[in-house]
């Protein structure tokens, strides 16, 4: 067992015959293990209005000041980056394909993007000038290439938590501190699970080939007491129970279009396993991403409780963050001072296993202990592998995510202004990181998971 791992690993199923016993998923999903448990959270609200949140893109490279792209810096409020897109595609009166980004922005906040549109033979110049009230172009200029997602080093975030004591800005600035020391543990919020926080359960009845129990916990009712059905959700859910299928597609919100296409189907006569491989492959692999997710919580949470979120320890995969590359940690690595410089300098970290048929393998001692975690959920690698023969999910493959993730220059001050009391916090994360995972720690209740300013910049 290495080091700092503090509970003994029961014996290993072997791959061919994993557990039965339907997981509990609860302790990963909903209970987070703070790495700064110690310090008061401060409570109170995200969000209460756009500019409480504000989010600056750090661009990856600069505009050639040449080329059929233009570039533009965009200042958007309470609009998301693809109503943002769609806004520039009507006024270059391009398609939609022609706009590229390198990450999704929230719609509930303030937040600062570059933006590009393909226009051959054509510059700014060309162009009315863009006017939108909830827009502010702050400059243009051309380059080569489409913007792609992922062209960002990362995000500045300036929030004001509101409905809050000014005073405990002492514990906010602990809290951070701490953070940017150690990293803030890369775990994922209760928003990848869903409103009744069953996400990750469907998607293991998706990956053991189940089509009764996924669309049991799709559109039936919760079974889960701790997370209550909405009131909007009820009527449908309960006349699933019941087997009127035609009454559950009418009374199901027309928002849920992932259940609803499932009732529809039922509805029409379609047995079970036609109604789940009619559900939508992004949202199919949406599910199975939170199956991957709450492993990932889990084994994160172990690392945290153990001391050692932040160390490599023999028979890690090492994450490279500028790169996104792997590396095989050696016992010798543990020692090593370049290694140990890059480790404290959060350029590297230990990553976890989103388990999946491609996913690069821990090894020595991190391998049973990852192996054990997936098979306590009552599947198996061979599930995996038959589950991407069957279904053919992108999302099976798997991958592996930095444990960590560097909080850089923390700012943080509590005041008053027009709108109350508050405590500002401001930091830069690199790309692919979310802003309320590091809030979560300071705030110590649920800031809702991945709606953070960055929607997805993974």
């Amino acid at each position: 067992m290495p080091p700092g791992f503090p509970l003994q690993s029961p014996p290993m199923p072997t791959p061919q015959t994993p557990t039965t016993k339907l997981p509990d998923f609860d302790a990963a999903v909903t209970a987070p293990v703070y790495l700064t448990r110690d310090i008061p959270g401060t409570s109170g609200t995200l969000k209460n209005r756009p500019e409480d949140f504000q989010v600056q893109e750090i661009p990856m490279y600069q505009p050639a000041g040449k080329g059929e792209h233009i570039y533009m810096f965009v200042e958007k409020r309470g609009m998301s980056t693809l109503q943002l897109r769609d806004v520039l595609a009507r006024h270059f009166k391009v398609h939609r394909r022609a706009i590229g980004h390198a990450g999704l922005k929230d719609k509930h906040a303030v937040t600062q993007q570059v933006m590009s549109i393909q226009t051959p033979g054509k510059t700014p110049e060309d162009f009315p000038a863009l006017e939108h009230e909830k827009l502010t172009v702050l400059w243009v200029d051309l380059h080569t290439n489409k913007l792609k997602r992922g062209h960002l080093n990362g995000n500045r975030f300036s929030i004001k938590i509101r409905d809050v004591d000014p005073t405990a800005v002492v514990h906010a600035n602990r809290a951070l501190k701490q953070l940017s020391t150690q990293g803030v543990p890369n775990r994922f919020g209760s928003q990848r699970f869903g409103i009744l926080q069953n996400n990750h359960e469907i998607g293991r009845a998706i990956i053991l080939g189940d089509p009764k129990q996924t669309l049991d916990l799709l559109c039936g009712p919760p079974q889960s007491k701790n997370f209550p059905c909405p009131a909007n959700q009820a009527e449908s859910r309960d006349l699933y129970a019941a087997g009127n299928f035609i009454a559950a597609h009418e009374a199901m919100p027309k928002l849920f279009k992932v259940e609803r296409r499932a009732l529809k189907l039922l509805a029409n006569g379609a047995g079970p396993a036609a109604a789940v491989k009619a559900i939508d492959p992004t949202a199919a692999g949406f599910f199975i991403s939170a199956f991957q997710s709450a492993i990932f919580n889990g084994i994160l949470n172990n690392r945290v409780l153990a001391g050692t979120h932040d160390q490599l320890l023999p028979g890690d995969q090492a994450f490279i963050l500028n790169s996104r590359r792997l590396f095989h940690v050696e016992q010798s690595d543990t020692e090593n001072p370049e290694t140990l410089a890059r480790l404290e300098s959060g350029e590297i970290c230990a990553s976890g296993p989103m388990w999946g048929t491609t996913m690069m393998r821990a090894t020595g001692e991190i391998d049973p202990i990852e192996l054990q975690a997936l098979a306590n959920t009552g599947v198996s690698t061979k599930d995996l592998e038959s589950s991407e023969a069957r279904d053919q999910l992108p999302m099976i493959g798997g991958d592996r995510r930095p444990l960590r993730i560097p909080v850089i220059d923390p700012e943080v001050e509590g005041g008053v202004d027009e709108h109350g009391a508050y405590i500002r916090c401001a930091f830069e994360l690199p790309r692919g990181s979310f802003a309320t995972t590091v809030m979560d720690e300071v705030m110590k209740v649920d800031t809702g998971g991945a709606s953070d300013g960055q929607e997805n910049d993974q």
